[in-house]
């Protein structure tokens, strides 16, 4: 079998992605379902970790602007990644997928401590690492914190679960006319403020080339599809 375009990729998706139908917190069936994802995607061959955002528990930036402290208020969020990252680790394992967890705010009870060559280790034996607590740093988003991860284990591509196939010039659920990006410049996101992830990831995933391809997660089997170049994406990568 030809080898995968991306053999190694990070997932990055938001802490909304884990809500199913409700407001907030974590539906047990859709953490199963993206879980069934994962375990696609690494049967074809590719060499997975993931970020997982905390939006759906407890949104940092949010507080600070309704008078939380901004750093107390970030490591909250922080800590809401890592319930996430356990959420997704018990039903990847459920799944029989072999997961390990790595914090970079340390709690050992939990789970490991952010050790970049133990990550590595655990990736080339076949297993999914979840990277929780962002960067361990309040001002910094999960996104930032998954280009650098992307970045440290040499992955070949960011993968960003949302809500929405692409990348358009405008929001898609306002502006019906809006029109899907196939492939976008890291100049032309960050000039244009297309809101991929946040400018400073952008501008980490540019330094690095590492490209980033948006696709709808809530799609079943659309993560495998996409990796196989079959779905419905938009890839933003350097220019040439």
């Amino acid at each position: 079998m030809p080898a995968p375009a991306f053999r190694r990729i990070l997932l990055k998706l938001s802490g909304e992605a884990l809500m199913g139908s409700g407001q907030f917190g974590i539906d047990p069936q859709e953490t199963a379902r993206i879980a069934g994802e994962v375990k696609l995607a690494q049967a074809a061959g590719h060499e997975l970790c993931l970020v997982v955002g905390g939006g759906n528990i407890f949104r940092g930036l949010a507080a600070s602007q309704q008078g939380f402290d901004r750093a107390n208020a970030d490591y909250m969020g922080m800590l809401a990644t890592v319930m996430n990252a356990l959420a997704v680790q018990n039903a990847l394992e459920q799944a029989g997928v072999d997961t390990r967890v790595q914090s970079a705010i340390p709690m050992p009870s939990v789970c490991e401590p952010y050790i970049r060559r133990r990550a590595e280790r655990h990736l080339e034996k076949g297993r999914v690492v979840i990277f929780a607590a962002g960067t361990g740093n309040p001002y910094f988003t999960t996104d930032t914190g998954a280009a650098l991860r992307a970045a440290e284990m040499k992955c070949d591509a960011i993968f960003k679960g949302t809500s929405v196939d692409g990348v358009y010039d405008a929001d898609p659920k306002k502006v019906p006319t809006a029109t899907r990006y196939a492939e976008v410049s890291f100049s032309k996101v960050l000039a244009d403020d297309l809101r991929v992830m946040d400018a400073s990831a952008i501008a980490m995933c540019r330094d690095n080339n590492i490209p980033i391809v948006v696709f709808n997660i809530r799609e079943t089997g659309n993560l495998a599809r996409v990796l196989a170049g079959e779905g419905v994406s938009t890839i933003v990568k350097n220019e040439g």
